[in-house]
């Protein structure tokens, strides 16, 4: 009866896999590096090897399926408790049955790994539309606090739509951030990121963007329980239009709208 701890990364638990079938043994936990231990059970360090992480893969496309091997990938990047301990038995099932066992719904090892998966898919998408960037000294930044690892899901879509631009989102939530520049992706380790306080050209693009949402909406069909059912109250706190209104040195808004400076860049 043994734990494996390992450094967090997929490639890591891979190789967690990979040693489970060499040494013919089945953990009892799959921990990472940072977690704390919750048995007595005597643990071993599982070091990330690329090579054995890259034939455990490749495995799961080949003796399981692709589909398989993405809802690994996904279900991954969730926020299921022991998600490793999960998917480790499902990775033992679909070397065991194959291809099929991503269709046994009665199971509560897939039923669970695949509302878990769906749940971080969703959440990936939502943030496409409800993330808000801020100008901090050229680059664009933005602050998230999802509950699943999204970075990896919404890498392709803000990377290709700003391919020209560089940015960066921090996940608060598990403090890291994707930063893209033009022609690089990176997803990195980041204890801490904070948003500057906005300049007067942010000031004023922020007035600009809570005057169209304030603009598009009818009275008349005001419903706050509606609005909080496609926009969860949770991702409010770092949506521009939530924030408290302000413009620099008591500018009407008017005067923002209709600058100069702002109908150029409106263009």
């Amino acid at each position: 009866m043994v734990a494996y701890r390992y450094d967090g990364s997929f490639d890591g638990f891979l190789c967690c896999v990979f040693e489970s079938y060499v040494r013919r043994e089945v953990p009892v936990q799959i921990l990472p590096e940072e977690e704390a231990q919750v048995s007595l059970y005597p643990e071993k360090w599982i070091g990330t090897d690329p090579d054995r992480a890259e034939r455990v893969y490749t495995s799961l496309s080949r003796k399981i399926s692709p589909e398989a091997r993405e809802l690994v990938e996904t279900g991954f990047l969730t926020c299921l408790p022991e998600r490793e301990r999960l998917l480790y038995r499902f990775i033992r099932m679909g070397y065991r049955h194959g291809a099929q066992v991503t269709s046994w719904l009665a199971d509560d090892t897939v039923s669970t790994l695949r509302k878990a998966a769906f749940s971080a898919g969703h959440e990936a998408h939502l943030l496409t539309g409800f993330l808000r960037f801020s100008e901090q000294n050229g680059t664009l930044a933005a602050i998230i606090t999802p509950k699943n690892r999204v970075l990896p899901l919404i890498l392709e879509h803000f990377s290709s739509r700003f391919n020209a631009e560089t940015f960066l989102i921090y996940d608060k939530t598990h403090h890291m951030a994707l930063v893209h520049r033009p022609g690089q992706d990176a997803i990195i380790p980041m204890e801490h990121f904070s948003l500057e306080e906005p300049d007067e050209t942010e000031r004023q693009f922020r007035a600009l963007w809570k005057q169209f949402y304030h603009t598009i909406g009818i009275e008349g069909r005001y419903n706050p329980k509606c609005r909080m059912t496609h926009m969860p109250k949770r991702y409010w706190e770092n949506m521009t239009e939530f924030l408290e209104p302000a413009l620099p040195n008591g500018k009407p808004l008017a005067d923002a709208l209709f600058s100069s400076t702002n109908r150029e860049r409106l263009c």
